[in-house]
């Protein structure tokens, strides 16, 4: 019996990324913390979908996945039953010079400054 082929996502090459897909996945709350979780863990390292705690609805962080997947944002891969995700760093950062820094540098500064109020 052959193998079973190994489940795989759809994920735009660097290529097609386009800015205005990136910001628009950026935009939402949601999948900022996602972005701001991955952007937290070591160079090329990636965690479960489940490490990440969205206080919404397994299907809607299932779209907030999906919308930064198809974005470009986030890598996704099955590691057997675990969907593992990734921030695309070096391809954003290719792309869009010191993009991700600057939006995840004005998110820290709005939590600080609400968190103040």
């Amino acid at each position: 019996m052959p193998p079973t082929p190994a489940r795989t996502l759809d994920h735009p090459a660097r290529e097609e990324i386009r800015l205005e897909s990136v910001l628009h996945a950026l935009s939402d709350p949601m999948r900022l913390q996602v972005v701001r979780h991955l952007a937290g863990l070591g160079e090329g390292e990636e965690a479960p979908c489940s490490a990440i705690d969205l206080a919404v609805t397994k299907s809607t962080s299932t779209h907030h996945f999906r919308v930064l997947r198809e974005a470009g944002v986030i890598n996704q891969a099955y590691r057997g039953t675990a969907k593992m995700t990734s921030l695309r760093r070096d391809d954003l950062d290719l792309l869009f010079p010191r993009l991700l820094e600057t939006v995840l540098h004005a998110d820290a500064a709005q939590r600080e400054r609400l968190a103040r109020a």
